[in-house]
């Protein structure tokens, strides 16, 4: 049965694919590397694999290996889908990836080209047996998606988790870190914060170790936590490093950036500790949490970016359903027919090489424009190949509660197109029919080009046909009006 999502759980759900990624980009360039107290990183790319900026390792190569599984609602404990996944793991291995852990390695290559889940299995109790340990992290990196295909059923996450997790890990605590991390994961989506040990309790296996391990993590420094390439130590690295940083006052949602570097900071295998931290700070705080600068640089294993993570993320908690208006299966929505759309297409009246427009400008997009940023869901194909493109998950509602980081989402695609714009890019930004979400957006772009509020709220409803922003949305740019944003 496919559970009903608010927005606000559809927005953290998706953040669970999109922060393993995030948390494994920014961290691969620092992989035991020394590494300074004050670090503050960013994607610079480089690492064990010499990435490029932005492009994810294994750890999120195997997660995505599991997610195109789970998004076509596929019980992950199933025969069928344990075959589909190692040979998708078998796959990615067979692409000679730069950067392996050692011991998914030794499984991966026992098992060969054309693996079932069973053989592989067996590939991976053969290694345990030849070395006596077989407990690195490398399965617990990639969790993440198991917990999204089993939002309703924690006593099927438990046996799903462990049971992916056997695929190459074959020591049973690496299945119980698994199982354990998907099950905080899946409180966060739901309920919106982290887990005490009571939330999850009643599913945990062996919950007195696991209370007892969750507690050190909690009450020890970071940084004391820097044997991590197992999974113990990784898991323990990860939750003392969302615990042990502060969720700010002013702006909550920069706790999910604040961990991530927390989790970098204790060095080692720092790749893997900030994708498994940033899985549940992801669940926690959600896709739009994520600055877009991180979001337009994620790419990797098998050529995807950051919009085909969400779809991903998307079908596998909607058991491979798609939602409104048949998304993210279709490749064009075509809102006129739902009377949503309308045409709108104008410049912005702060910028001639910014054009504010509805979803059917899509249709006529200006020779001029570069790149498209969208308000909105739209089709796989709808935006033409060729143009850059960036989508925020933006609702136009009012209430708080359809948009729990509403500000910084505004702020963030403002941004954005002041980015593309400083590169010489000709932007396009649109939603649905330009009513609301666009000049919202809009007015906060020219706020960062150093107009006041008033004078470009009235600008930009004057340029656009039919403008106004909901009530939410003017309180929204008020406060960013307040506060004095800058680029």
């Amino acid at each position: 049965m496919t559970m009903t999502l608010t927005p606000a759980q559809t927005d953290r759900a998706c953040g669970v694919l999109i922060g393993c990624a995030t948390g494994d980009a920014l961290g691969a360039g620092y992989e035991f590397e020394p590494i300074s107290d004050g670090l503050v990183p960013d994607m610079i790319g480089g690492g064990l694999g010499n990435g490029a900026p932005g492009e994810w390792t294994d750890d999120t190569a195997q997660a995505v290996a599991i997610a195109l599984v789970a998004a076509t609602g596929v019980d992950l404990r199933s025969e069928e889908a344990l075959d589909k996944i190692a040979q998708h793991f078998a796959d990615w291995y067979g692409g000679h990836p730069p950067d392996v852990g050692n011991q998914t390695a030794r499984v991966l290559r026992s098992a060969g080209r054309n693996p079932s889940g069973a053989s592989m299995a067996a590939a991976a109790k053969a290694v345990h047996d030849s070395v006596g340990r077989s407990a690195g992290n490398g399965s617990l990196m990639r969790t993440g998606p198991v917990a999204l295909a089993y939002l309703d059923d924690p006593e099927g996450l438990v046996e799903a988790a462990m049971a992916v997790s056997a695929l190459t890990h074959y020591e049973e605590i690496a299945q119980q870190a698994c199982a354990v991390w998907c099950l905080m994961i899946r409180h966060a989506v739901l309920h919106g914060e982290f887990p005490q040990f009571a939330d999850i309790a009643d599913w945990v296996p062996d919950p007195e170790r696991w209370e007892r391990l969750l507690g050190e993590a909690e009450l020890g420094r970071p940084g004391s936590f820097v044997t991590n390439a197992w999974a113990v130590g990784a898991l323990q690295a990860a939750w003392s490093s969302i615990c042990n940083t502060a969720v700010p006052t002013e702006d909550p949602r920069r706790h999910l950036v604040d961990s991530l570097g927390t989790a970098i900071r204790i060095g080692c295998d720092t790749d893997t500790v900030a994708a498994i931290a940033g899985s549940l700070l992801g669940a926690r705080w959600g896709m739009t949490a994520i600055p877009a600068r991180w979001q337009r640089m994620l790419r990797g294993w098998p050529d995807l970016g950051v919009q085909q993570l969400e779809r991903l993320a998307y079908l596998t908690v909607h058991q491979g359903r798609p939602g409104h208006y048949g998304w993210p299966e279709v490749a064009r929505i075509d809102y006129t027919s739902y009377q949503f759309g309308q045409d709108a297409l104008v410049r912005h009246p702060s910028d001639d090489d910014v054009w504010l427009g509805g979803a059917t400008a899509l249709d006529v997009i200006p020779e001029d424009v570069d790149a498209v940023v969208s308000l909105c869901l739209v089709g796989s194909a709808q935006v033409p190949d060729g143009l850059e493109h960036h989508t925020f998950r933006l609702m136009d509602e009012s209430a708080p509660e359809k948009n729990p980081n509403l500000d910084f989402v505004l702020l963030d695609a403002a941004r954005l197109v002041a980015t593309l714009r400083d590169e010489g890019k000709t932007v396009l930004l649109h939603c649905v029919a330009g009513h609301s979400r666009t000049p919202t957006v809009g007015v906060a772009y020219a706020m960062l080009r150093g107009v006041a509020h008033d004078e470009a709220y009235d600008a930009v409803c004057a340029a656009l046909p039919a403008a106004r922003p909901n009530r939410g949305f003017r309180a929204a740019l008020q406060r960013l009006a307040a506060q004095g944003i800058t680029a």
